[in-house]
């Protein structure tokens, strides 16, 4: 395949642009996908392309049109639908859970439901409680739904495609810190299987299985350890649901160690369900207790001054490493003073990153 550098948000509209040239029964709807700014870069141009009939902008009524969305999709169309954030999305959760999800089981496999919804999930400029939620548990809480939250630019057009050729609904969340970030993506049609995760580093210390932007803060994490003659498996799990339990549970089977990173909240979230599969499945080759690094069981801030400490880093899987191997307090400030501090502000990943949506 011929493979170029692209941004993860380009990756994204490479893939929408592909499939809605593919198929004609795939089109657009979501709010603000025709603006300036097109979600983030991921739909510029394509209105102008396809015309206002396949890329469409929607009113406020989340609900509503997520609801027309079904229908579309129990008809023959594939639509793929975005909520800026996450958050818009609880407007629809009767549709999403009631209805798009449970279609093909009340009616004995008749119908299908091939819906991508696309959904923006993570923090910047101190967004808070109701615009910066990470749901992703909630919706892999639901039989029926797939959820996937892909890392690299890679992964989300490979996923993407495979998402809207998939016949049943699909909830692809996407960190809003992911989108200028580059990799080497083919320029041809290519899917990536929906339930298979990926190993993208190898060591002996320590499985940390990761997921969406926790996957660029373990290799950060790696970096740091390799200097320290610690290296670990590290697996993206790109999908949350259907979960590739096989990779991780040989991984453990190697390293006794288990670490799971998630953006989300501690509470039955993803994190939990891994420790209470390891605790089934791995309970025998387990060295240590297993471990996870979420956002704390609270709401999220919105202050500078409170946001500095709520959200967990590659210190914090540095740390939670360490201790996982013996060392010593002692030994973890050493290797934690060692690492220089951030020169942007904590709530962006980098200069060039700018908000709100």
């Amino acid at each position: 395949m011929n493979k170029r550098e692209l941004t993860y948000h380009c990756a994204i509209r490479e893939a929408l642009d592909l499939c809605l040239k593919k198929d004609s029964n795939v089109f657009l709807i979501g709010e603000g996908i025709p603006d300036p700014k097109g979600i983030f870069g991921t739909t510029l141009g394509l209105q102008k392309k396809y015309g206002s009939q396949r890329v469409i902008d929607m009113p406020v009524s989340e609900n509503g049109l997520t609801g027309i969305c079904v229908g579309a999709a129990l008809r023959g169309m594939r639509p793929v639908m975005t909520h800026q954030r996450v958050d818009f999305s609880l407007f629809a959760l009767e549709q999403i859970i009631n209805n798009a999800a449970k279609w093909h089981f009340m009616f004995g496999g008749q119908s299908s439901v091939p819906l991508v919804i696309r959904m923006i999930i993570g923090r910047g400029w101190g967004q808070g409680s109701q615009h910066s939620q990470s749901l992703q548990s909630l919706f892999a809480h639901v039989p029926g739904l797939k959820v996937i939250m892909p890392a690299f630019a890679n992964d989300a057009k490979g996923m993407m495609i495979a998402a809207i050729e998939d016949n049943n609904p699909v909830i692809c969340l996407e960190h809003r810190w992911l989108y200028d970030l580059k990799s080497l993506v083919p320029s041809e049609i290519y899917r990536i299987p929906l339930g298979k995760a990926r190993l993208i580093t190898e060591g002996e210390s320590a499985t940390v299985v990761a997921s969406s932007y926790m996957v660029i803060d373990a290799l950060k994490a790696a970096q740091v350890l390799e200097q320290e003659g610690i290296h670990f498996d590290l697996i993206d799990l790109r999908s949350i649901k259907p979960l590739d339990y096989d990779l991780i549970r040989e991984s453990v089977k190697k390293t006794g160690r288990l670490l799971i990173l998630d953006t989300g909240w501690p509470f039955a979230g993803v994190a939990s369900e891994m420790i209470a599969r390891a605790a089934e499945e791995n309970f025998k080759d387990l060295k240590f207790p297993p471990q996870r690094v979420t956002l704390p069981d609270l709401p999220t801030p919105s202050a500078p001054a409170l946001t500095k400490d709520f959200y967990p880093g590659a210190r914090t899987i540095i740390e939670k490493i360490l201790l996982s191997l013996g060392k010593t307090q002692r030994e973890i400030s050493r290797v934690l003073s060692g690492i220089p501090l951030e020169k942007t502000p904590h709530d962006v990943p980098d200069p060039s990153f700018t908000g709100p949506f």
